[in-house]
């Protein structure tokens, strides 16, 4: 057999070894379509000024994609400017205007904008206006909606049910230990800065 020949026919039977996808056209591999049925109640900012809940979740896309929707109150800082290590983001704003810190730069991100955070660049955001903000924040290469479920829900309720803060010795390991495992690195001492440049709750 010419190499030609044996070159053809090896990578005909390599494509026919591919999983293929279902004729019918409702499944390729192991993602299944889905629908999300819009939420019956309106996401609000709650006593910390901020929340989060998880629209789709990373196991729901083979491990490709994941989205939270997020809200943040009128003049509310969100979190310390952080990086990701592996993690790049996009947000899309629903309503409102939120400011994203990207390095040294500050973008206003209104209704209907879109931006690209990607992996190892330092920032945050923040809502410097009067009005909520709300927007989907979509995840690539980690399920970060578990990151964000266990900082905003699990952790402040665990801290709730044995009396302590936040801010204590044992919830602050944790914080750190939830980080570590999703590759972030915080700069808390530069959250206050931005707080008090615009006007801001913390």
């Amino acid at each position: 057999m010419e190499r030609r020949d044996f070159l053809a026919g090896t990578v005909a039977a390599s494509l026919f070894s591919l999983p293929q996808p279902v004729v019918a056209g409702t499944r390729i591999g192991d993602l299944l379509p889905f629908y999300l049925p819009p939420a019956t109640e309106p996401l609000l900012p709650g006593s910390r000024g901020i929340d989060i809940r998880t629209r789709v979740r990373h196991h729901q896309t083979n491990g490709q994609f994941s989205c939270v929707e997020f809200v943040v109150g009128p003049n509310v800082m969100g979190p310390a400017p952080h990086l990701h290590e592996a993690l790049d983001e996009l947000m899309f704003v629903l309503e409102g205007t939120v400011s994203v810190l990207v390095g040294e730069e500050v973008f206003q991100v209104q209704a209907g904008g879109w931006h690209l955070r990607p992996r190892g660049i330092v920032h945050t955001f923040w809502n410097a206006t009067d009005q909520i903000a709300r927007a989907i924040d979509m995840y690539f290469q980690q399920p970060f909606e578990e990151y964000l479920e266990a900082s905003f829900h699990t952790l402040p309720k665990e801290a709730q049910a044995k009396g302590l803060s936040m801010d204590s010795p044992e919830m602050r390991i944790k914080h750190r230990q939830l980080a570590e495992k999703f590759g972030m690195k915080g700069f808390p001492e530069k959250r206050q800065p931005l707080i008090e440049k615009y006007g801001l709750k913390g």
